[in-house]
Parts: C-alpha cells; sequence; structure tokens
C-alpha cells in the first residue's frame, strides 16, 4: 500500500527533480517522486538505442558543465567527468583547399599556431583571447550566486569592480552579442565559432534585441567559472542512475510510470491525482515541486499561472554509432584531434545569419549548420568491451537554425529524414570517405543513425515547442525592483506549489541549480512555519 501523504511529491524524475529529492529526503522529509516513464532521467539518460548493438547513447542532453561541484560534494555522488584535450574543430574549405581551425583545451600554443595555419591575423587572434577572458572574469562574478537566493542587476553589476569586469558586463548584458564579436574579431569562422554558444537549442541572431543570445552565451560559459563541457564518464544516464541511488537510500520513494493528471493547490496539504498502471491514485503533500516545464504546469492547475508562452526550440539531435571514425580532408590532422572536441559543420558566422532568416521564412538553410562529437574517444566506458575491441565510435550531433515552426504532424518523418540528408551531405564535404560507409548496421540491417526534431522532442519528453530549456532562459539576477530579487527563483502564485525544473529562473541545461535551489526554498518555509 502506497501512503497517501508525503511531506514532499516531486513530480517529473529528471536530473532537477532527483537533486530536489536527494535533498530533501535527506534533510528527513518524506519525499515521493513521480515519474511519467518507466526510467528516471527525462532528458539526462543513456540508452541502448540501436538494437543489438550494446552502446548506451547520452539519447538526448550529452555534455556536462553548469552541474556545480557543490551539489556532487554535497550528495556524496559518484560521479565524475573527462576533460576534452580539444576544445573545438572548425573545418573549411578555401581556394579548393581544406583546412581547419584547431582549439585546443590543453595548449594555447597548438592554438595559435592553427589560427596562423589558417591564414588568421594576430590581430584576430588577440582578440579571440581577449573575449574569452572577459567571458571568465563575468563568470567569476555570476557563477557563486546562482545557489544563492537571486540579487538584482544592480547589485551583481556593482560586484564588477576591475575594469575588465565592467567591460564583459557591458559586452554581455547591455548591447547584443554580436556587437562584441564583430568589435573583437574580423575573421568570419572565428566569429562563427564564438557566435555558435549564443544559439545552440534557441531561434536567434547575434544582433536580437530580446538578448536571447546573451542569455543562451552566458549559460554556455560560465560553469564553474571556466565554461568547458565536458563528458560525463558511462554517459548522461549514469548522473541521473546515481542521483535516484542517492535519493533512495536517503528515504525518497520514486514511482516510474506514474502520469500525473492534475494539482489542487489547496492550503495546507496540495493533492496530486495520478495514475499508476492504470488506476487512478491521489496523494497529498505539503509541498509540490514540479520538475517539468511552466507550461505544463499550468496544464496541471485549475487556474493558470500568469507564465509566458515557452520561446521556441530551434534544434535537431542525431545521433551515430559508427564502425570506424572516417578519414578528413583536412587530413594534417588526427581524427581523434577533430572528433573529440566539438566538429562545426558550416558554422560561420554569415552562413548562421543566412540560415536564421531562411528559417524564419519557413525554409531550411543551405550548407546547414550543426556541431558533433565523438563522445568514446573521451570516455569508452559507454561501449561493450567487445565494440572497443573493434574500434566502434560514437558520434552525437546537435543542429542549429532548425525551429518548431518547421514542423507539424503531418510533414514531420519526412522533413526529419530530409534534414537528416542535409547534415550527412554537409559532414561528407569534409571527409575523404562517405559517412555512411562507416555507420554501424544494427541487428534489424538498418544504418545505426537516428534523428529527433523539435516535434519529436515535444512529444517525447513534453518539451512546449521543442525547446530544451523547457522556456526562454533568464538573466541570471533579478530586474530591479523585480519580484525575484531575494528570492530562490523557484517559486509560484502558490506557496505550497514550486518550479524546479530548467523552467526556475536560473534553470536550463544540466545544471541540477534548479533542484538545488527548490530544496533550499521548502527548507526554509519549513524552518519559518516551525
Amino acid at each position: 500500500m502506497m501512503p497517501t501523504s508525503y511531506d514532499i511529491v516531486i513530480v517529473g524524475g529528471g536530473h532537477n527533480g532527483l537533486v530536489a529529492a536527494a535533498y530533501l529526503a535527506g534533510s528527513g522529509l518524506s519525499v515521493l517522486v513521480l515519474e511519467r516513464k518507466s526510467v528516471v532521467g527525462g532528458a539526462a539518460i543513456s540508452a541502448q538505442v540501436f538494437t543489438g548493438m550494446d552502446a548506451r547513447l547520452s539519447q538526448y542532453a550529452y555534455l556536462v558543465s553548469l552541474l556545480p561541484q557543490k551539489i556532487v560534494r554535497d550528495l556524496k555522488l559518484n560521479f565524475s567527468t573527462h576533460r576534452r584535450p580539444i576544445g573545438s574543430f572548425t573545418p573549411t574549405i578555401e581556394n579548393g583547399q581544406h583546412k581547419a581551425l584547431l582549439v585546443s583545451n590543453e595548449s594555447p600554443a597548438v592554438t595559435e599556431k592553427s589560427f596562423a595555419d589558417m591564414g588568421i591575423s594576430d590581430a584576430d587572434y588577440r582578440g579571440y583571447n581577449r573575449f574569452y577572458q572577459l567571458v571568465g572574469q563575468l563568470a567569476k562574478v555570476i557563477w557563486p550566486t546562482l545557489l544563492s537566493p537571486m540579487v538584482s542587476r544592480d547589485a551583481l553589476k556593482q560586484q564588477c569592480q576591475t575594469e575588465e569586469q565592467k567591460a564583459a558586463w557591458e559586452m554581455f548584458i547591455e548591447q547584443p552579442l554580436g556587437i562584441g564579436i564583430e568589435q573583437s574579431v574580423q575573421h568570419d569562422l572565428v566569429r562563427g565559432v564564438i557566435f555558435t554558444d549564443g544559439k545552440i537549442g534557441v531561434f536567434t541572431d547575434p544582433h536580437d534585441p530580446s538578448l536571447l543570445q546573451n542569455r543562451t552565451f552566458l549559460y554556455h560559459l560560465i560553469g564553474n567559472e571556466t565554461g568547458e563541457w565536458t563528458v560525463p564518464v558511462g554517459g548522461m544516464g549514469a548522473l541521473t542512475t546515481e542521483l535516484a541511488r542517492v535519493a533512495q537510500s536517503n528515504g525518497a520513494k520514486i514511482l516510474t510510470s506514474a502520469t500525473v493528471k492534475s494539482i489542487e493547490p489547496d492550503q495546507p496539504q496540495a493533492i496530486v491525482h495520478y495514475t499508476h498502471e492504470n488506476k487512478p491514485q491521489t496523494v497529498q503533500a505539503r509541498f509540490v515541486l514540479v520538475n517539468a516545464a511552466p507550461q505544463v504546469l499550468n496544464q496541471l492547475l485549475p487556474n493558470p499561472l500568469p507564465i509566458d508562452d515557452a520561446d521556441e526550440g530551434s534544434v535537431f539531435k542525431i545521433n551515430m554509432l559508427l564502425k570506424r571514425l572516417p578519414k578528413l580532408k583536412a587530413n594534417h590532422y588526427a581524427q581523434e584531434d577533430a572528433f573529440t572536441g566539438t566538429f562545426h559543420i558550416d558554422e560561420g558566422y554569415e552562413i548562421m545569419i543566412e540560415n536564421y532568416r531562411a528559417a524564419a521564412q519557413g525554409h531550411v538553410g543551405t550548407p546547414i549548420s550543426g556541431e558533433m562529437y565523438c563522445h568514446s574517444l573521451t570516455d569508452p566506458s559507454i561501449l561493450s568491451a567487445e565494440l572497443q575491441g573493434q574500434g566502434y565510435q560514437t558520434l552525437t550531433l546537435f543542429g542549429l537554425d532548425i525551429p518548431y515552426r518547421l514542423f507539424n504532424e503531418a510533414n514531420n518523418a519526412e522533413l526529419r529524414e530530409t534534414i537528416l540528408q542535409k547534415y550527412v551531405q554537409g559532414i561528407n564535404r569534409y571527409l575523404d570517405e562517405p559517412l555512411e560507409d562507416c555507420l554501424a548496421i544494427d541487428g534489424n540491417g538498418q544504418p545505426c543513425i537516428e534523428a529527433k526534431s523539435p516535434l519529436d522532442l515535444e512529444n517525447e519528453l513534453k518539451l512546449p515547442t521543442g525547446n530544451i530549456f523547457h522556456t526562454a532562459l533568464s538573466w541570471p539576477f533579478g530586474e530591479n525592483a523585480s519580484a525575484w530579487v531575494g528570492k530562490w527563483g523557484v517559486e509560484t502564485a502558490y506557496e505550497n506549489i514550486l518550479i524546479c525544473g530548467s523552467g526556475a529562473q536560473r534553470g536550463g541545461a544540466v545544471s541540477g541549480i534548479p533542484g538545488h535551489n527548490a530544496a533550499m526554498q521548502v527548507l526554509e518555509l519549513i524552518r519559518a512555519t516551525r
């Protein structure tokens, strides 16, 4: 028999919900996690994607940057990441010659030589370095504030005391990102390498007056004050499996295949109606934490909350298993160097601007922009010993400027296949052998490649418009005199209903920050009532 009352009910067993569960159960509270799917993890899962192939791929989210080490330490997580020695590899064709820009995570000399080999000016190399120095200075100001109640814009700005920090604030907070990029470097390819972090997952351009590109860029570059994206050992599912283990060992109950139908935010107990194994169930709780998009929460409440519509998702995910890594036309670079880091595909600055304009008019750009990397080069543990011995590798691709608006239920399958083939053709421009020849063949005799459109993400993960961040990323501060100042950024109009997912303030990506902050808000409220 399931208890009919808990201190906390958490709707959704994604990583943020599990972080909250681990903290709250560890504080001695009774916690129930309701997950609609048969496994926990949400978008942060590993799966055997291809029939008969013993490879566990990070099917949706795939790299880690924003997970604070404080959360890892607090919860005593047995989880680690590996550094990629290469940051990025950007191939290009100039006058019929295949070249590439390689950025090392370990050796500035290697990066400088690659800039020189590409014929990029010393001024652009210095401008590139200066740009990221400014990002780093701002990260040192912002990052320490994310696990505390929100400060105001003015208060955070006042923490920028050095000349570099003041310059960084102006460049990344006050003006469109495109201005800073264009003032810092002139080379189109270098501009593109920088700007890609401002548009991953969202539909925006360098001079978007909403500054969505700035907010997206910040969250991609401030993680743990370095902004470096690392490879989760064992795949992304290793994180959520470990979070579930800790939550359960702390006393939390996790119920899978449990679909929440409605929430009544009554006082002093909220009521959650859900089905489990096709049977209707009801549970009461002092607090309900919702690890789902705010738009999804509104569908569960009797009266909708005053929240904005989700900004449109713009992403295309491709997962691949290869028999071997393909050879490069820019053959003076090793395959391992090219595929270990982020392999930029047609992500020049002007190309991305044109692709944005084309998509805004309902078309898919040509050439199509995206980026990919090989997880198994850095962490082969996601492959069986047999596949490792045979030289198999994985590739994960994230496509840009593929907005939700292009898809509907009638055209999704056909358009998904069309875009998949455009990406394969785009990759093949830089390879000395067809990608198709390198793909593994699964147990059904099919090539090991799958694609997900924004509509697929909406249907499979309940992400409104396929937005991987649930909604538009927020600034990491509250506007002056905003209701968020001094709050944790998880509150709703109902004191006992909190958002603990990516749609919270300072949410987005695999971070655990909203889960931590929702747990801290609950503990504060409980202490206040005592």
